[in-house]
């Protein structure tokens, strides 16, 4: 079912940068490194390279069938192509978690330009370790700072949005994301060179299998899986803006190649310049925005300018990379209130923008001055943070793969993946048996997991 007059991408580029910017944001930038700091380094990093091609890319294609065949927004999807059925709860249960992910994501976002401004001002030189841990305390507590920070990310995603696909989605990403694989390129060219960085380069390349266990494939598959936004229903609103002759396979290849190649390059950034200074890879979330400015400005010690430079291109690049996802959520909602209640965009996104500042001021609130109102023994951050990774992505992600893989007709999938026949994929069968079993049972694992069930 084709709906008339309905947005498209304008350009299979477009169509690869636009969907590759939903999956690369603070979880290849941020979360990535740490994740491979805590698991041992390059061990983690070929476990998790085997979770995306072997259920990362399946169910992100599974996404693009789902999304492209029905020419839909992500819950009025499951109503095209399975009416009358509950299933309609999946594409509404992917609306909700971008809400939710958007609200808690956009606290960190504001951080993100914070440490923009920070940077900018040179505030980082000169401070002792424990001055990074008292500032970014301080700042992450105050009542007004992170909100500002955190309303000027909304505003600056809705603008974006409200432009439309092709006019905002599409030509914002064609900016952002040449900028990021540029600072990218330029950070790790920096940090490669320092003295040192040997050590940090060895741990992201060569393997230590005698840390692998059980924990290692479970946080890889988990990182995946954060990584590629799976279940959240970005992947699929922006497939329903892809025109017919899109190559489903190819693209889910490009997407997952770009991720992850993001993901690995930030590794290059942060290990060699922390190994250069004697920090531990572990260093856990703060790497960020805690353990960075020191590892900079040591590493740099001899040339305060290149740790400034340094400072304020990474920073610009965690801002850009928040940004690229944050559209792509904002769409996932926006998509929805305007086309299954009526309304234009522009009405639509201000509903989400003012919703997400709403809960995202209570999200940002819950790390300060009501740290001590908790709701299941979590603040409203953490109680978001939880639903959406640990619950709702998981399960929508199984879900999807249920759906296409048992529920939707054979004929259909075979077309959307072929394009009506005229690409050949030799994955095909391959691909549609690790919809049917492998991607539920191993999802399956990961959300028992994550719950603390076994």
């Amino acid at each position: 079912m084709m709906k008339s007059g309905r947005a498209n991408f304008g350009s299979k580029l477009g169509v690869i940068l636009a969907s590759a910017g939903s999956a690369v944001g603070l979880g290849n930038i941020w979360r990535f490194p740490y994740e491979t700091g805590n698991y041992g380094g390059a061990a983690f990093i070929l476990i998790y390279l085997g979770c995306v091609l072997l259920l990362g890319l399946p169910i992100m294609l599974a996404e693009f069938i789902i999304g492209r065949r029905s020419r839909a927004n992500t819950a009025g999807a499951y109503q095209v192509l399975a009416p009358g059925t509950h299933w309609r709860w999946v594409g509404r249960m992917g609306v909700l978690a971008g809400f939710m992910i958007l609200s808690f994501y956009s606290v960190v976002a504001g951080w993100t330009l914070e440490y923009v401004f920070e940077a900018l001002g040179n505030g980082f030189a000169g401070k002792t370790p424990e001055e990074y841990i008292q500032s970014f305390q301080a700042f992450s507590g105050n009542p007004w700072k992170p909100i500002i920070w955190l309303v000027l990310f909304l505003l600056g995603t809705h603008f974006i949005i409200v432009r439309g696909v092709e006019k905002g989605i599409e030509k914002s990403s064609k900016i952002m994301m040449p900028m990021l694989f540029v600072l990218i390129l330029v950070l790790v060219g920096c940090s490669v060179s320092l003295p040192g960085a040997k050590s940090g380069i060895e741990f992201l390349l060569k393997p230590d299998f005698s840390k692998v266990d059980g924990n290692v494939f479970l946080g890889a598959m988990g990182q995946a899986f954060f990584s590629l936004s799976l279940g959240m229903g970005c992947l699929c609103t922006y497939a329903s803006y892809f025109s017919k002759d899109t190559n489903l396979t190819r693209t889910a290849f490009s997407v997952g190649l770009i991720d992850t190649f993001i993901a690995i390059l930030a590794g290059f950034i942060i290990f060699p310049a922390a190994f250069s200074v004697g920090i531990q890879p572990d260093a856990g979330p703060s790497l960020i925005f805690i353990t960075l400015p020191n590892v900079f400005q040591q590493a740099f010690s001899g040339a305060p300018w290149l740790a400034y430079i340094f400072s304020v291109l990474f920073y610009v690049l965690l801002a850009l990379a928040a940004l690229t996802s944050t559209i792509s959520m904002h769409e996932v909602v926006t998509a929805y209130l305007h086309e299954e209640f009526k309304i234009s965009r522009k009405r639509a996104a201000w509903f989400v923008t003012g919703g997400c500042i709403f809960f995202g001021v209570l999200c940002s609130l819950s790390l300060g001055v009501t740290k001590g109102f908790t709701v299941f023994g979590m603040g409203m951050f953490d109680l978001f943070d939880f639903v959406t990774a640990k619950i709702i992505l998981p399960l929508g992600g199984m879900l999807i793969s249920i759906f296409v893989g048992w529920y939707l007709d054979k004929k259909l999938v075979w077309e959307e993946i072929t394009n009506d026949g005229t690409l050949k994929v030799r994955l095909y069968k391959v691909i549609l048996f690790i919809l049917k079993y492998i991607a539920p049972i191993a999802i399956g694992i990961v959300f028992i997991n994550e719950l603390k069930i076994l």
